[in-house]
Parts: structure tokens; C-alpha cells; sequence
């Protein structure tokens, strides 16, 4: 029996893996990058029946355009009505005739991801732990999620979520990026606990300035240790009670394209701040320099 994958699943599992199911080309062993080979290239081209000009500098864990189209719709899973822009990463937005729920359902909330995101199991996030470090932590500490909820006290607060570059389609002169319209907002409620508390428990140095996330995804070119994005707060946005460290979304496990099974949230600033898949804060004393 013959198992077929679609090509978008099969790279975002691992883009360097299907690099070489495909092509045969393989990525250097240090650098992570892989250019094609001659007889690689004789490969894509046959499948795109066309010859690749430059194909020798084309990256590593990059699909051909005429191979990214595809005769099925692509859908998210758990998603109703959302409009695709980007597939990887995974960007959606939804039309603003679907935002009219007092509280935004999972199914309604916009996507917005920087790179790959990790497959979570139910096992996984029982092991999963969140660090607390940086230059003005006091004592860096760790947490089990079950910690996260048994040592704090948690709360529930419904916060709108908006994507920086919502409304982007009608700037003029136009601007580089997704194009989103007005469907990158939501205000679902979130469950966790306040940020405060857990940085307090770890204590904060005199000359800390900011609080950065680092987050489980990875990069789109699949090289090991390369963040896709890592943000942060100064710590007066930080320290506010409703900026959170949350599990859960209206009540349910934070779905997996929303950061299961732990993410931050800063409302009131763009969404690009809310780190999903969290794994480590740092408490840091300069402005954080991280990716994006």
C-alpha cells in the first residue's frame, strides 16, 4: 500500500528532510544550507518541466512556487471561514463580517506565525517547562505547567489580540509584509496566571528594563538553534496585572496554531510580543535584541 504525503505537510515536518526525499539534496552538515546539486536540479526540473535559472544559490527547505499550488482549498484545522494569506509560515485572517461574537471563538481567531510550529502531544506538554533566566533574574528558576497552576493564583480575563500589521492592504504608499485587512484582531478570554507574580517569585534585579520570550518553534530554514522571532516588553508593561502567562483559551487548552499548551499575553500591544509555544523568559537589563 502506498502512503502519499502533501508537500506541505511533508516540509513543514522537516524542510531539510524533504529537501532530500525529494531532490536528493542534502544540506552540510554544519552550516544546515544545501544549494542543488547537478543531479538534483535534473530532478526539479523534470518535475516543474522547466529549467531553474540560479538554481545552484536556491536555500535550503525551499518549495518551488509551481509546486506550492495545489487543487485543493488549504484549510487550518479548527478554523471556519478564515481567509489564507501566507502557508508558510502559516498566516490567516478572518473577514470582519465573522468577528461579531462578544467573546471570539478558537474558529474565528486570526493566525499569525513567524516559523514552524512544534507538534505538541498530550505527553509532551506534561513535560513541558518554562525557564526563567536573563542578566536581572535574581534566582533563575523553572516550571512545570501544573506548577504554573498550583503555585499562583490563576486568573481569567478576556484581552483583545491584534497582529501589528493589521489594516497593512490599505496603506499607501503600500507596505511590505502580509497583507492583511482588518481580520487580524480578536478578544477571546485567556486563563492563566499574571506575569508579575511568576517574575516576582524569581526576583527582579534594580536594573532590569525589559522581559523577552524565547518560544518552541522553529526557523523557516529549519537550522537548529536560529529562533524565527523573539520578542519582549519593558518591564512596566511587564509587571501590569493582566499581561499573562496562560494555558488555556474560552476555557480549553490553548489550541496547537495558538501556542499549545503554554504562550504569553501582552494585550494592547501588537500580538507579535505574545510569544506561543513558550519556553523561557528572560529578564533582561537592556532592550531586548532578539529576532524581529
Amino acid at each position: 500500500m502506498s502512503k502519499k504525503q502533501g508537500i506541505h505537510k511533508l516540509y513543514a515536518q522537516d524542510p531539510l528532510v524533504a529537501d532530500k526525499l525529494l531532490w536528493g539534496r542534502e544540506a552540510n552538515p554544519i552550516t544546515r544550507r544545501g544549494f542543488l546539486q547537478h543531479s538534483s536540479l535534473a530532478a526539479m526540473g523534470a518535475a516543474l518541466g522547466a529549467a531553474i535559472p540560479f538554481a545552484r544559490f536556491m536555500p535550503a527547505g525551499l518549495i518551488p512556487a509551481a509546486l506550492a499550488q495545489t487543487e485543493s482549498t488549504f484549510q487550518l484545522q479548527g478554523k471556519n471561514g478564515l481567509t489564507i494569506l501566507n502557508d508558510r509560515p502559516i498566516n490567516a485572517e478572518t473577514p470582519a463580517h465573522l468577528l461579531d461574537d462578544k467573546i471570539t471563538p478558537a474558529s474565528r481567531l486570526f493566525v499569525r506565525n513567524n516559523g514552524i510550529p512544534p507538534v505538541v502531544d498530550k505527553a509532551a506538554a506534561q513535560q513541558w517547562t518554562l525557564q526563567i533566566a536573563g542578566e536581572s533574574c535574581i534566582e533563575p528558576k523553572q516550571y512545570s505547567i501544573a506548577e504554573l497552576q498550583t503555585r499562583f493564583k490563576p486568573q481569567t480575563l478576556q484581552l483583545q489580540i491584534e497582529c501589528g500589521g493589521n489594516g497593512r492592504s490599505e496603506f499607501y504608499p503600500p507596505a511590505k509584509g502580509n497583507q492583511w485587512t482588518t481580520g487580524a484582531v480578536g478578544c477571546p478570554e485567556w486563563t492563566g496566571v499574571k506575569l508579575t507574580d511568576v517574575l516576582a517569585d524569581c526576583g527582579i534585579k534594580d536594573d532590569a528594563v525589559y522581559v523577552a520570550y524565547e518560544s518552541a518553534d522553529k526557523h523557516l530554514s529549519g537550522e537548529p538553534g536560529k529562533l524565527p522571532i523573539s520578542r519582549g516588553v519593558p518591564m512596566h508593561k511587564a509587571l501590569e496585572p493582566e499581561s499573562m502567562i496562560v494555558w488555556a483559551m474560552n476555557g480549553e487548552p490553548l489550541p496547537p496554531l495558538h501556542g499549545y499548551p503554554l504562550r504569553l499575553i501582552c494585550a494592547g500591544w501588537p500580538a507579535s510580543v505574545c510569544g506561543k509555544w513558550l519556553t523561557r523568559l528572560l529578564i533582561r537589563n537592556q532592550v531586548h535584541d532578539g529576532p524581529k
